[in-house]
C-alpha cells in the first residue's frame, strides 16, 4: 500500500539525492594539486649544515650576498584534493591550483615520482657544472664541483647553481661579486650550452623569494607575465634566456653601467 506524501515531505525526499550529489562533489578527489611558496636556499652558503657548492682543483672565492634558489611546495602525488580544497585555494594569492599531471608524471607511483625528481635534480646539477665550466673555459678534468642540496628535486635550480659556481670561481670577472652584496633569487633550468628554460610556479616562487629577503628575481623570459601577475612589492624582475645574459645583467646591476633588462 502506498501512502501519499505531503508537499514538504516530497520536497525533503527529492532534496536528499541533490544533497548527496553536492556532498559527493565537495569531497570527491579531483585531478589537481595545490601549491604554495616553498623553501629557498642560498647556493653560496650551507644547507642543513653542508656547503651547497664545494670546489676542488681551483681556488674558491669568498663571496658576499646571496643567490637563493626557490621552490614551491605541492600536495603529495597521492593526496586527494576535493572541490572544497580547490575553492579554498582558488582566491588566495599564496596558493595555486595546478593540474596534477603538471606537477607529477601521470601513471607513476610515489616511489617512481621521487626517483624521477631525484634524477632530474642530478641531471640539473651536472648540466649546471658543465655550463659554468664552459662559460669560464675551465676543464672538468682539473676542476671538480660537488653540489649538495637536501630534500629538493627537479631541474629548476639549474640557473642558480650555475651562477653560484661562477661566483665562487670568478665572481664578476673583475674582482667583485656577481651579487653586488645583494640577496638575489631566481629560477630556471639550464643546459650545458647555457640556455635557460622555463619551469612553472614562478608567481609562488617570487613570494618565497621576497619572504626570504631577496630584492631581485631572475626569471625565464617566457614566464615574465606569470611572474608579474602576483609580484611582491619591492622585488625587481630580470628576465633571462641564457647564462651569458644572466651574468651580463647581474654585472650591469652591480656596476650601474649598461642596461639591465626588465619584464
Amino acid at each position: 500500500m502506498l501512502s501519499r506524501l505531503t508537499r514538504p515531505q516530497a520536497v525533503a525526499v527529492c532534496a536528499l539525492p541533490v544533497v548527496a550529489l553536492i556532498a559527493t562533489a565537495l569531497f570527491a578527489p579531483l585531478p589537481f594539486s595545490l601549491a604554495q611558496p616553498g623553501m629557498t636556499a642560498n647556493v653560496l652558503g650551507d644547507n642543513q649544515g653542508t656547503p651547497v657548492i664545494t670546489i676542488s682543483g681551483a681556488p674558491a672565492r669568498a663571496t658576499s650576498g646571496q643567490l637563493r634558489m626557490t621552490t614551491i611546495e605541492a600536495t603529495g602525488p597521492d593526496t586527494h584534493v576535493s572541490l572544497g580544497d580547490v575553492f579554498d585555494s582558488w582566491f588566495r594569492k599564496d596558493r595555486a591550483v595546478m593540474p596534477h599531471d603538471a606537477v607529477y608524471p601521470s601513471g607513476q607511483s610515489v616511489k617512481e615520482i621521487e626517483q624521477h625528481n631525484t634524477e632530474q635534480m642530478q641531471q640539473s646539477q651536472d648540466a649546471a657544472t658543465e655550463a659554468a665550466l664552459n662559460y669560464l673555459k675551465l676543464s672538468d678534468k682539473k676542476v671538480k664541483v660537488t653540489l649538495r642540496l637536501a630534500d629538493v628535486g627537479g631541474p629548476s635550480a639549474g640557473l642558480l647553481f650555475t651562477l653560484g659556481i661562477i661566483d665562487k670561481l670568478d665572481g664578476n670577472g673583475a674582482g667583485g661579486d656577481l651579487t653586488g652584496g645583494r640577496t638575489i633569487a631566481g629560477t630556471g633550468t639550464i643546459d650545458a650550452d647555457g640556455a635557460v628554460g622555463a619551469v612553472g610556479g614562478v608567481a609562488l616562487k617570487t613570494q618565497a623569494a621576497k619572504r626570504d629577503g631577496a630584492t631581485v628575481f631572475l626569471v625565464p623570459k617566457a614566464e615574465c607575465a606569470d611572474a608579474k601577475g602576483e609580484l611582491p612589492k619591492g622585488l625587481r624582475l630580470i628576465p633571462v634566456t641564457s647564462l651569458k645574459g644572466a651574468v651580463s645583467a647581474l654585472t650591469a646591476l652591480e656596476s650601474g653601467k649598461g642596461s639591465v633588462p626588465a619584464c
